[in-house]
């Protein structure tokens, strides 16, 4: 699967707000930082808790569970118990929409 997928409108995104869209069933997060959006699969390595929903610090989540942080620019895992990344995903804004896309098989 290689097309893009519509999440939201930018404006229903607010800084610091996340949307989620699933994508062949993966769920994905998709963040705004500051304006800038990224996106993620939506569940800690660590032990499978959702992300989304969960506070976020600058560009950083924090798993609700054990505390994990990951980079939603990067999917990099920056603290324990989590030590693998999460997955990332292409962004894109086209006429006011952020769009994803499952780049799991390219």
């Amino acid at each position: 699967m290689s097309d893009w997928t519509v999440v939201a409108d930018t404006a229903a995104i607010s800084p610091g707000q996340w949307e989620t869209v699933d994508l062949d069933g993966t769920l994905v997060a998709v963040f705004n930082v500051d304006g800038e959006f990224f996106a993620i699969e939506d569940v800690c390595t660590h032990d499978g808790a959702v992300l989304s929903g969960s506070p976020v610090e600058g560009d950083e989540v924090i798993c609700p569970r054990h505390g994990a942080r990951f980079s939603v620019r990067t999917g990099e895992a920056l603290t324990p118990p989590a030590w693998e990344a999460v997955s990332t995903f292409p962004v894109r804004i086209e006429n006011g929409k952020v769009f994803v896309r499952d780049n799991r098989w390219d």
